[in-house]
């Protein structure tokens, strides 16, 4: 198990520098609550074509499509949210994935949505468990 410093300096220059595999946890987003409650997940990571709204900054409220993910910058990209330059041009403004909520998920890839689902049945089964142990302790509260 490996220890996690404390020191934000030391937390920021792990994140810098992580390898791709970690990465692409970072780039994780929350839920909408519904699809919390669907999948059974509060929070995952971004793909292109993830419908998301934008909770903080200059673009709040704003909902579009993922258009990039920038695992080297650690940022993403959103349909519709630009800017002008100086010269004219329009140019995506990055976003940070932790002012993101996902509010449709991408689910074309078939590994993608067969995870999702086994996660939801998983949790399903977790809950029946939980409410029949919950009885079987009222059950055996009722008769002792």
């Amino acid at each position: 198990m490996t220890l996690v410093s404390a020191k934000p300096s030391k937390q920021r220059k792990a994140m810098w520098t992580a390898p791709l595999h970690k990465r692409r946890k970072l780039m994780s987003a929350h839920l909408s609550l519904s699809l919390m409650e669907k999948y059974g997940k509060r929070a995952l990571p971004l793909r292109k074509g993830d419908t998301v709204k934008i909770l903080r900054g200059d673009y709040k409220g704003m909902e579009g499509k993922v258009t990039k993910v920038d695992l080297k910058r650690l940022r993403v990209t959103v349909d519709g949210v630009t800017k002008e330059k100086a010269d004219g041009t329009t140019v995506h403004v990055p976003i940070a994935p932790s002012n993101l909520l996902i509010t449709k998920l991408n689910l074309e890839d078939k590994w993608r949505s067969q995870r999702l689902s086994l996660g939801a049945s998983l949790k399903e089964a977790g809950l029946e468990a939980e409410e029949m142990e919950e009885k079987k302790k009222q059950g055996g509260g009722e008769s002792g």
